[in-house]
């Protein structure tokens, strides 16, 4: 195989953006400890305080109530603690959303009596209405509600502020994953008015290893994963990857500055690729086709596909996407959040994901798309997969 290889993975990783190499390059030349009181830490300590500064701007929060962390998965973890609190009232449930990436669903330190999962519906949004009769019959009072703005698998955009509204009364308080989200889609504090919320820089354009929380509500104090030294005021002990961090938020400002255009830009491509895939086999399923989805994201289902024999064929065929579940071991595995979805066994297993990013062109979409009607047709021509 020859030629350029089309890499339509983004919500696994991005490609890092030219931006974010040059500030990690730049920032390498650091040499101090920001906690340091000398010259060299003093620089450190001033070009991480600014990356923060960025990031808190994007973000829509102080400066100090951004935490940095190593990933989604750590600050995930240190938010969905029973002992993390709200005005001094410590969290006695946990509802997270049926669809939640497994940082979410596996990562909390809840005891698993004192967790509901909040149905979606046949679109992959949180079930509004089945959600505030769970909020209301386990008692939402004193409770976390944990939802992604985005799902990672289906890119369906949770009804965040519809979900804010359901809890009435009550004091429960909102964690939102906005990992997938971040530089996206705007996140604000009217589409998200979470009380806190994560993200991480490789999604966007960033390094890897490096993520960060930010607390919309002053009162939510955190229960600490990571304990020892005091950095980030106590909420995150170990030395900061001053690096990362200004990386992190160089990606952030060029994946925000072009937003809109990117979105409108990689929603048209994704339209000409949901269009092609349909015409080529009218039988494949697209995953949360009637609901608000990121731009550059679609999960197909095709009964009869095995999900990891196509990801291989689709490598050899020079394109790289994910199927709609990939385990730690690098299997894949039936999607929970297509059964969260209602969708059948012949579906979930045979699914996979398509996800665009700040590199894509057309020449990508078409090269999926011929590679999607070699592997289609020679399934039909087995009987595996139904002819079109």
């Amino acid at each position: 195989m020859t030629g350029r290889r089309s890499y339509l993975d983004y919500n696994a990783t991005a490609p890092m953006r030219a931006q974010a190499r040059d500030a990690l390059h730049a920032a390498l030349a650091l040499t101090g400890n920001p906690s340091s009181v000398h010259a060299e830490g003093r620089k450190a300590h001033a070009a991480l305080e600014e990356a923060r500064e960025k990031l808190a701007s994007l973000l829509d929060v102080r400066a100090t109530d951004i935490i940095f962390t190593s990933g989604g998965s750590e600050a995930a973890a240190t938010l969905l603690s029973p002992r993390s609190n709200l005005s001094g009232a410590a969290a006695s449930r946990l509802f997270l959303g049926a669809g939640e990436h497994d940082c979410v669903r596996a990562g909390h330190r809840f005891d698993k009596a004192n967790v509901t999962e909040l149905a979606l519906d046949s679109d992959g949004a949180v079930d509004i209405e089945a959600a505030a009769a769970e909020l209301s019959a386990k008692g939402a009072a004193g409770g976390m509600i944990a939802v992604q703005a985005a799902n990672n698998e289906t890119g369906v955009i949770q009804p965040i502020a519809n979900l804010r509204d359901a809890c009435g009364a009550s004091n429960a308080y909102i964690v939102c994953d906005a990992v997938q989200a971040f530089g996206r889609i705007s996140i604000g504090r009217g589409e998200c008015p979470a009380d806190a919320l994560f993200v991480s820089a490789h999604k966007l354009g960033g390094p890897k290893g490096i993520g960060a929380i930010a607390l919309r509500n002053r009162d939510f104090a955190i229960d600490p994963l990571v304990r020892g030294g005091g950095q980030e005021r106590g909420a995150r002990a170990g030395t900061q990857n001053v690096a990362a961090a200004v990386a992190f938020a160089a990606a952030a400002e060029a994946a925000i500055a072009d937003m809109e255009s990117e979105a409108a830009r990689l929603s048209a491509m994704r339209e000409n690729l949901e269009f092609g895939l349909l015409s080529i086999t009218p039988h494949a399923v697209i995953a949360g086709a009637g609901a608000k989805r990121l731009p550059n994201t679609t999960c197909i289902a095709l009964a009869g596909l095995d999900a990891q024999t196509a990801l291989m064929a689709f490598d050899l065929k020079g394109v790289s996407i994910s199927s709609g579940s990939a385990c730690s071991s690098g299997k894949v595995g039936a999607s929970h959040v297509l059964r969260a979805m209602g969708y059948d066994d012949a579906l979930t297993g045979g699914a996979i994901r398509v996800s665009l990013g700040h590199e894509t062109v057309k020449e990508d979409i078409e090269t999926f798309l011929s590679a999607w009607r070699d592997i289609t047709r020679s399934l039909e021509g087995r009987g595996r997969v139904a002819a079109a």
